[in-house]
């Protein structure tokens, strides 16, 4: 029932749009290719035939798909973001389209030194025969989270050359900003009009992420006298220097990305910029318990002040930001929400697998600011890499569950 080629050809189309989000931009969005691409995405809407879409001035696209029951059914709004992340560029994206893949290996044709290697991508082993889209390896491919936006357009199309599945009132709801934490700052709930909402932003497939990071940011500026070096002997203070002090002291064995796994947090530095005179540093606090990320963020002050006390001369600065919260909690208020999605899954004859992020998606704001928001796969592979990569049939495989995830929504309220 899903067109594949078509939501492959969706898909092609988006990545090309360069979205990349943009840190410290005084507008929102921050850069002018997502409200590009809303507008691509509202004017498909609109043609197919959902009267009310639209895009606001922020560039939240909305839209209603109506219900086919006669029947009150809760209204359920499905989500993805437009932007891709600034970790890796998003211009230029050059999609490569590998069919009937033979297996092992996939080497990117701009680059020679990278290779998607099987060792390091073990699920590669059971898609031989699909078709799988990577980038020329200059670029990310942008599958976070244009895979859910071709997902969902598709599925909305599908529904609507098929008006005989039951479904109740279907709410679209493409977000911007979502890659630095600011995907749902403009969306208003009420106006979105949703019981559940479901982010379509996860990897592989038959993925139903239950629960995510707790996520703070730090902003470390580093501050120091910058002067001519000629006459810099008592008098200069290299910010620099101090900066890299600092972040000599954060913890390398453990709380690191590169040493942790599965339920355990870390503090990741993860951009720098500034020179002789100030440094800005970024620092990721990620935990499943909220109450982490404080002892966390004293590790960060503690650090603070041993380079403070170590330089003379040099203040370090550290502000904290919340980000988003575990949806954990949230989740539990709305059991239905993973319950039908499950029944999706099964009714299929896949066996779904209850998950958790490494990190967080616009359903983390979403079910903290009170609307239960779930996490589905669409076939995401390496995010915010140049060896991102995704796989059509996994597109499809989401797509097919969102339908029965409409249709198990509908059937479980009828007479309620």
């Amino acid at each position: 029932m899903v067109n594949s080629e078509r939501l492959l050809e969706r898909f092609l189309r988006y990545v090309r749009v360069d979205t990349t989000a943009r840190e410290n931009q005084p507008t929102y969005p921050s850069s002018p290719g997502q409200l590009e691409l809303g507008r691509l995405l509202r004017d498909e809407l609109l043609a197919l035939g959902l009267v009310d879409a639209l895009q606001t001035p922020m560039g939240i696209v909305l839209a209603t798909l109506p219900s086919t029951v006669s029947h009150d059914v809760p209204v359920v709004a499905w989500n993805a973001h437009v932007d891709t992340s600034p970790e890796t560029t998003g211009a230029g994206v050059q999609p490569q389209v590998v069919r009937n893949y033979p297996g092992g290996d996939l080497p990117l044709p701009a680059a020679a030194d990278k290779v998607i290697r099987v060792a390091e991508n073990p699920e590669l082993a059971k898609l031989a025969g699909r078709t799988l889209i990577t980038t020329d390896g200059t670029t990310l491919l942008g599958s976070d989270d244009k895979s859910g936006l071709a997902v969902i357009m598709e599925t909305v199309a599908t529904l609507v050359e098929h008006p005989e599945i039951p479904h109740g009132p279907l709410r679209i709801c493409f977000t911007c900003d979502e890659e630095i934490g600011h995907g749902v700052d403009h969306v208003d709930l009420n106006q979105l009009g949703a019981t559940v909402c479901y982010t379509l932003d996860g990897q592989g497939a038959d993925e139903i992420d239950v629960e995510t990071f707790s996520a703070d940011l730090a902003t470390v500026t580093v501050r120091g006298v910058n002067i001519h070096p000629a006459v810099a002997k008592g008098r200069m203070v290299n910010a620099i220097r101090a900066a890299a002090d600092f972040v000599d002291r954060l913890p390398r064995d453990e709380l690191a990305p590169e040493v942790t796994a599965d339920r355990e947090g870390f503090l990741h530095p993860y951009t720098v910029d500034g020179g002789v005179g100030d440094v800005t540093l970024r620092v990721l606090l990620r935990d499943f318990d909220t109450a982490n990320l404080a002892r966390q963020a004293e590790r960060l002050q503690a650090a603070a002040r041993a380079t403070e006390q170590a330089i003379a001369g040099v203040v370090v600065e550290v502000a904290i930001t919340p980000q988003y919260r575990n949806m954990a909690d949230g989740l539990a208020r709305e059991p239905r929400a993973v319950a039908f999605a499950t029944q999706a899954l099964e009714r299929l004859g896949r066996q779904p697998k209850r998950t958790i992020i490494r990190g967080g998606t616009d359903g983390s704001r979403f079910t903290e600011l009170g609307l239960p928001t779930p996490n589905l796969s669409t076939g995401e592979h390496n995010p915010h890499s140049v060896l991102e990569w995704t796989c059509l049939e996994e597109m499809v495989a989401a797509s097919e569950m969102l339908i029965e995830l409409a249709r198990v929504w509908a059937e479980s309220t009828r007479g309620s």
